[in-house]
């Protein structure tokens, strides 16, 4: 028999080992040990299972074996024993595969990955995730199609990471040496030498082992097959980043057509096809999640009778979404139960408390917010929280967020273990810190309060939106009429520019509301001014407009509140004339005029003068016009120290845009181009990127007038790319039209 592997018993294969590592040949071992060559031969080939005691004896000397390592090579030599066929299949069976499943949908990249680590060289691949996510069926189905790169086996051991007492390393060891007919006298008696065992008996070997649902490094770093012929595939919740070497294979959610495909493998095409909707929105309900889809799936399988819209009806509370995701013995709340029971109670109480974060995604700031606790042990809480898959990293860096489903389970897990209360915690702080903010845009507010610049303002604005946007729909809800009206106020002049960033037209409504609520009517005259705003500018909806600022002058009339009443009036004044009513517009404009003197230059006459100016334009009356424009940039200079450097920007650029204007309606095409440019650039140092969409426009108009066709294209594809969302449509329509006549 050829010396091999495959034929070499573990006693023989360990004396080998010895005696190459003592670099020595058969013929020298056979003069130190008096051992013939022959003997020697038979028991590295496997053809004698061990040496009889005093052999192994002399054997040990003659290699200068000494404590552990001669102890070891003694014990296996003494319990050497051939086992019968069956009894080597019975253990072998307790490590074979699962059967994959018949049904895996959507993982055809990951497969591919996975097969791909094979043509690499194999080595030690993890496959982490959530609860549910599919981890355990990804990595049987890529072992099953692996299979034949492996002809010396595959193996698989369920680790049972999640249980209260997982299986321990020595436990795992003892079932694969045992599968790899190693008796159970010649398993060694620690975990190292169990470990050392494994490592030599895969060497040369090409071999997948499949370590199912482990706990942690420790737990599988014993059981590693890293041989150049072997591959490890190993699933985990956790990310086991402590793993050298390894490689990873996150795994997300599916996406929707691959989750309405698994629903359909289920539940059969033709369910699918008479209920597209309610198939859609099933799946959404169970987050495209493949054991919530599985749930929903066999819960219907088992109720032909049920339609795929009564269970998305059931689904829709989620108060009881959890409960309802339960078919036979597949649940999910369990599933995430025992990923909230595996990390520390400090991350315990984060993972619950993050539950009342209102937006979709939050960070280190926020985190610290809901716990309490200090930035060390947040920091050190979330990533316990990100390597247990509870809580997810997002593509921005040092932002979070959960999967739908398992915030309903912080929730459930909120509302169990915490004091209500402990709600309003983040609520109060997200309401209270985007108000002040926000004040610091208003335009003469000079200091920054507790932000370095208002560049840091508007980037924690832009960072926390979704959440102080969330809080203030929240504390509408709970009846905290101040703070949502306070909230709204705060954010008339951050939202100048910003048309696109936010849905300020429920911003403003709700603060309105709110105001109306608590009987404070000049505040709910100047938030529906600001609500007419958002209609006009985010919406083009200028009727809308109208019959905003109209209800918010005539309860400022009612009041006698003058700086709403001159408000109302420019802002009629903007609507009326994109509905093409100038003589009704300047009406309004010269009521406005008359009130505007009562303000302070920077907020609200120069804004103010400005309307007037376009009013006086729309009834033909240029000169008038571009002389105002003129003399409130003049005055806008001579101010200068009384405002902050982002409102100067701001209304600088809305002046020179009104100087274009006029002296495009005197035809005077490139003046009113340069001056465009002029305005545009003031618009992109400010970040106010629907003035510079504006600008651009009207810049590439006027130079296609005056014949500069480059520059024109310049501008009015900058004009597309800028405009985006239903609020800008009619814009990016009008950029494209130029743009079509510039090609004739």
């Amino acid at each position: 028999m050829d010396e091999s592997d495959e034929t070499r018993s573990v006693f023989g294969k360990l004396l080998l080992e010895h005696r190459r590592a003592a670099g020595w040949t058969q013929e020298r071992l056979a003069s130190a040990s008096g051992l013939s060559v022959r003997a020697l031969r038979e028991l590295e080939r496997g053809r004698a299972r061990a040496a009889q005691q005093r052999s192994a004896e002399v054997l040990a000397d003659a290699l200068g074996l000494t404590e552990g390592d001669r102890e070891f090579f003694l014990t296996v030599a003494r319990k050497g024993r051939r086992r019968s066929p069956s009894r080597i299949a019975q253990v072998a069976g307790a490590c074979a595969l699962p059967t994959p499943i018949a049904d895996l949908c959507g993982r055809e990249r990951e497969l591919a990955l996975l097969s791909g680590e094979v043509a690499g060289g194999g080595g030690v691949v993890a496959v982490v995730g959530q609860a549910g996510v599919g981890k355990t069926a990804l990595a049987v189905a890529a072992a099953d199609r692996l299979r034949p790169d492996f002809p010396d086996g595959c193996f698989s051991v369920d680790l049972r990471g999640m249980d209260e007492e997982p299986l321990s390393a020595r436990a795992a060891l003892d079932r694969l040496l045992r599968a790899l007919d190693v008796g159970p006298g010649q398993v060694p008696g620690t975990e190292a030498e169990q470990s050392a065992l494994l490592r030599m008996l895969l060497e040369g070997k090409k071999v997948l082992l499949l370590l199912d649902n482990a706990s942690d490094e420790a737990q599988v770093r014993p059981l590693l097959a890293t041989g150049p012929g072997c591959l490890t595939l190993i699933t985990c919740r956790r990310t086991l980043a402590g793993l050298v070497g390894a490689r990873w294979v996150g795994l997300d959610p599916l996406t929707d057509g691959a989750a309405t495909a698994l629903l359909a493998a289920i539940l059969g095409e033709d369910r699918i096809r008479a209920e597209p909707a309610a198939a859609r929105e099933l799946v959404e309900l169970c987050g495209n999640l493949p054991l919530a889809v599985r749930i929903a799936g066999n819960r219907l399988a088992t109720r032909p009778r049920w339609s795929l819209a009564h269970l998305v009806e059931l689904l829709r509370d989620e108060h009881t979404r959890l409960r309802a995701l339960s078919a036979g013995d597949l649940r999910l709340r369990p599933a995430f139960d025992l990923s909230y029971r595996g990390v520390s109670a400090g991350a315990r109480l984060l993972f619950r408390r993050l539950a009342t974060v209102p937006g979709a995604d939050f960070g280190l700031e926020l985190a610290g917010v809901v716990s309490g606790a200090a930035a060390a042990d947040v920091r050190e809480h979330l990533d316990e929280l990100v390597d247990a898959s509870m809580v997810q990293a997002t593509a921005e860096p040092g932002r979070y967020q959960f999967h739908d489903l398992i915030r309903l389970f912080a929730g459930e897990r909120f509302e169990a273990e915490e004091d209500a209360g402990a709600a309003d915690t983040v609520l109060g702080y997200l309401l209270d810190k985007a108000a002040r903010a926000a004040r610091l845009f208003f335009p003469e507010v000079l200091e920054t309060g507790q932000f370095a610049s208002r560049a840091e303002a508007a980037r924690w604005l832009d960072s926390e939106g979704g959440n102080w946007v969330a809080a203030q729909r929240v504390a509408a809800r709970k009846g905290r009429h101040a703070e949502v009206s306070e909230l709204a106020s705060a954010m008339h002049w951050y939202s100048d520019g910003r048309s696109n960033q936010r849905p300020w037209r429920e911003i403003f409504s709700l603060g309105a509301a709110a105001a109306e609520a608590i009987g404070d009517a000049a505040t709910e005259a100047k938030l529906l001014n600001f609500v007419g705003w958002a209609c006009e500018v985010c919406f083009a909806d200028h009727e809308a407009a109208v019959r905003a600022h109209r209800r918010a002058l005539d309860i400022a009339i009612r009041v006698d509140e003058r700086v709403e009443q001159a408000w109302a009036n420019a802002y009629l004044v903007s609507a009326l004339l994109c509905l093409e009513r100038p003589d009704e517009a300047f009406t309004y404009a010269e009521q406005g005029w008359a009130l505007g003197g009562e303000l302070s230059f920077w907020s609200g006459q120069c804004s103010i003068r400005n309307t007037y100016a376009h009013a006086l334009r729309a009834v033909g009356r240029h000169t008038e016009a571009l002389a105002i424009h003129r003399a409130v940039l003049a005055d806008a200079e001579r101010y200068a120290d009384a405002a902050n450097p982002e409102i100067r920007r701001m209304l600088r650029a809305v002046t020179l845009r009104g100087i274009g204007d006029a002296f495009g309606e005197i035809r005077d095409w490139r003046a009113a181009a340069e001056t465009y440019r002029t305005a545009r650039w003031q618009a992109w140092e400010g970040g106010f990127d629907s003035v510079e969409a504006d600008c651009a426009l009207r810049e590439g108009r006027a130079w296609r007038a005056e014949g500069v066709a480059e520059e024109a294209r310049e501008c009015l594809v900058l004009a597309v790319e800028l405009s985006r969302g239903p609020a800008a449509r009619d814009r990016r329509e009008r950029a494209l039209a130029e743009l079509a006549l510039l090609s004739r």
